[in-house]
């Protein structure tokens, strides 16, 4: 397995975590709901990824639901000290497999507990503020209802740290001003590129950045681009696009997920592909040729 040291570390709550962690994500069944076909593959992805020494996981109880922190536990329970856990809350499946926004101080209570009783665990290391928006792209609003909500529960001993996912940079500043935040998630990719300063700004306050979707929005002129030079590199696009971000900014944490070990070894690699800067900008042109998907 990789060394995924290469890749450096970052802070995130209460310890700097490798660059190169986990999202749990795909551990449950087709469309991140009911169980998945292999539960046993998914408890070896799992063990396999904190072998190798990853100790970020980026999990959720609306996965599934409850599916994908059961099989976490399953896998993981009792978990190393050096293991950080990440979950967010904001919404909650439906019967038909949908996604329910469910944002009141109540229900986002609902969901840290959720969490907590399916992890096995006392206190969350770090939980995010799912802001439910245009899907995958944030919308203005006031957020300081919500996240001073979980913000009690951070007084209260059950969080540890506080993250927002799916915001802007004025929805971060808000945020700030009820409780300190240690990380966003947020969609970025090569050429989804509408965070571009929220990533610098955020590094410039030690936050932690953890785009999701890193493959998520190329059209098949990008996916040529990025085939040309994975095939020249002897690599993946899957690792150039993540090779790419962890080069973007220090501060950038990434999570790809998989339910395969043969997969996670390859996402894994990621972390010692190096790319010089000719790559560099030869990668920057895929953004001009189509531009960032909005």
């Amino acid at each position: 397995m990789t060394d995924i040291s290469k890749a450096g570390r970052y802070s995130l709550g209460r310890k700097d975590v490798f660059r190169m962690g986990y999202g749990a994500m795909q551990l449950a069944g087709p469309g991140v709901y009911g169980p998945p076909k292999d539960r046993a593959a998914a408890v070896a992805v799992l063990r396999a990824a904190v072998e190798a020494g990853v100790d970020h996981i980026d999990t959720s109880d609306f996965y599934g639901p409850h599916v994908t922190n059961e099989i976490i536990r399953e896998a993981l329970y009792p978990y190393s000290d050096d293991l950080v856990l990440v979950t967010k809350v904001g919404a909650v499946r439906g019967s038909d497999a949908s996604w329910i926004p469910a944002q009141s101080p109540a229900e986002l209570k609902r969901g840290v507990e959720d969490n907590l009783r399916n992890l096995k665990l006392e206190a969350m290391d770090v939980v995010n503020l799912r802001i439910v928006g245009e899907v995958h792209e944030p919308a203005e609003g006031s957020i300081a209802e919500r996240f001073g909500a979980l913000a009690e529960l951070q007084q209260k001993g059950l969080i540890r740290h506080l993250g927002l996912s799916n915001v802007t940079s004025t929805q971060v500043a808000e945020a700030r001003t009820i409780a300190p935040v240690v990380c966003v998630q947020n969609q970025y990719n090569l050429v989804h590129r509408a965070d571009d300063a929220l990533v610098d700004e955020l590094a410039a306050a030690g936050i932690a950045y953890v785009p999701f979707f890193p493959l998520g929005g190329f059209s098949p002129l990008q996916s040529e681009g990025l085939n040309a030079v994975a095939a020249r590199l002897e690599a993946t696009p899957m690792q150039v696009a993540l090779a790419w971000l962890l080069k973007r900014s220090p501060n950038i944490l990434l999570i790809p997920g998989t339910s395969q070990v043969k997969h996670l070894e390859q996402n894994l690699a990621a972390a010692k592909l190096v790319l010089d800067e000719a790559v560099m900008a030869e990668l920057e042109a895929l953004r001009g040729a189509g531009g960032a998907a909005h």
